[in-house]
């Protein structure tokens, strides 16, 4: 399932426990994000919209439609409450949907963005969930996540802490996260070719992009780390499939 079609069922219910949407919220922190935010505006539209039941209320509608009115009615409360919870509901609802909005016009300017500025993105947003992992994958578990690149490698570039697909703009790609001589880094394999090798790097983060075949390779580390040596060492590993 991609993320258009993620967005189109959360926003259309919340409450979809199906097997596939139960996978896709848990593919990414911003897909569980939204899942999260999306199942709080409802929690708060349906106490919003809670109003209790005048006691009277009956009476007041077979006096309405036997053409009497009640000596002293009472409505005013009624209203305010109806009122102020409508408006209380919409506040909580237009704040919540501009922040859908505006997570969503983030994805759509990273996907306009060149494949660094992505890939610096995504390890900023993963890192509270990748740091800590360890899996100690292996060769095979590895190339199995290659395959559909059409690639494979042929050794470890060093200990790989993680592996897996990832939404990386509007297109799937590898994240692996791998320990080199130049430190821990993460690695994307991208179907997007890049028109030449690039450096990039933010306050915190280096990294280089380089073509590989129909792809783009990415890896990204520490500033000041020189991420070249580490790109080239695994681009010469990767066995393209004819």
């Amino acid at each position: 399932m991609d993320d258009l079609e993620f967005r189109r069922r959360i926003l259309a219910d919340p409450n979809d426990n199906s097997a596939e949407m139960i996978e896709a919220k848990n593919s990414s922190l911003v897909n569980r994000k939204l899942s999260d935010e999306l199942l709080q505006l409802d929690t708060k539209l349906e106490k919003a919209l809670k109003v209790d039941v005048p006691d009277d209320l009956v009476d007041r509608i077979l006096f309405h439609q036997s053409g009497q009115t009640p000596a002293k009615p009472k409505t005013t409360r009624v209203h305010l409450a109806i009122a102020a919870s409508i408006a209380f509901a919409f506040g909580v609802f237009t704040g919540q949907f501009d922040q859908i909005i505006s997570n969503a016009d983030v994805t759509r300017s990273a996907e306009a963005t060149p494949l660094g500025q992505i890939a610096l993105s995504h390890v900023h947003d993963e890192a509270p969930f990748i740091d800590t992992i360890d899996e100690s994958v292996q060769l095979s578990q590895v190339n199995a996540k290659l395959k559909p690149f059409g690639t494979e490698l042929a050794s470890l570039p060093g200990h790989v802490y993680y592996v897996n697909h990832c939404a990386f703009g509007n297109k799937n790609a590898l994240h692996m996260v791998v320990d080199t001589p130049e430190g821990k880094v993460t690695v994307f394999v991208v179907p997007e070719q890049s028109p030449a090798a690039a450096s990039f790097n933010d306050k915190t983060m280096a990294g280089v992009v380089m073509p590989i075949q129909n792809a783009s390779l990415i890896v990204v580390g520490d500033k000041g780390t020189d991420m070249q040596p580490v790109a080239k060492t695994i681009k010469s590993e990767l066995q393209w499939q004819i």
